[in-house]
């Protein structure tokens, strides 16, 4: 059985678990779900109810930054895990899933969020792009002169970020990570990740 892998195109979690998943060469059956309609089947594998989940043969893997290890440890041809910035990989990537994330979601969707205003939202996530503009000054890559894990799991969510006001962020002072940003935009693999799927429909069979 190949492995099954329940994704949304669109999702920031999604589409880092589908690039590490293609960067690796693992040939899987991909489900493009609604998650306004989630099926049955991925909820009893995951009662989160959250993409991506990824059904293996022994095991059901529902974050989307284990699944991307379960694919590197399979191969990583270019040394994305790179031993000697593990650590600082994970410390900036746990940054941006749990503060960068929630500014995020109240930058985007500020009108759910009536607390604060779309701007004051906005400052709070530009305290984690500051950084990634600090990383990026002398590097071409968050960690160094090569791609590595950090900046496949944190490209989705800053593109997220850019489009929510495209105009305001291509003047903004953070030129830096617009360039690594669009770098990473150009990437045949995230062409490839972002082709658009038919939904998945269960078989009557």
């Amino acid at each position: 059985m190949l492995p099954i892998l329940y994704s949304f195109r669109r999702c920031p979690y999604a589409i880092r678990a589908r690039m590490a998943i293609t960067y690796a060469s693992i040939n899987l059956e991909l489900r493009e779900v609604s998650l306004a309609n989630k099926p049955i089947e991925m909820l009893a594998l995951s009662s989160k109810g959250t993409v991506p989940v990824l059904q293996l043969k022994d095991r059901v893997i529902d974050e989307s930054l284990e699944i991307m290890n379960w694919a590197l440890e399979q191969s990583d041809p270019e040394n994305w895990l790179s031993l000697d910035s593990h650590s600082e990989q994970l410390s900036l990537i746990e940054e941006n899933d749990n503060e960068f994330k929630g500014w995020l979601d109240k930058y985007k969707y500020w009108d759910r969020f009536p607390q604060q205003n779309q701007h004051d939202y906005r400052s709070n996530a530009e305290i984690f792009i500051a950084k990634l503009e600090r990383c990026l000054k002398t590097n071409s890559y968050l960690l160094g002169s090569k791609l590595c894990l950090a900046d496949i799991a944190i490209f989705p969510f800053i593109r997220q970020f850019a489009f929510v006001d495209k105009p305001w962020f291509d003047q903004s002072d953070y030129p830096s990570v617009q360039l690594w940003l669009n770098q990473l935009l150009q990437l045949d693999l995230f062409g490839q990740v972002m082709e658009k799927q038919a939904l998945w429909q269960q078989s009557d069979n």
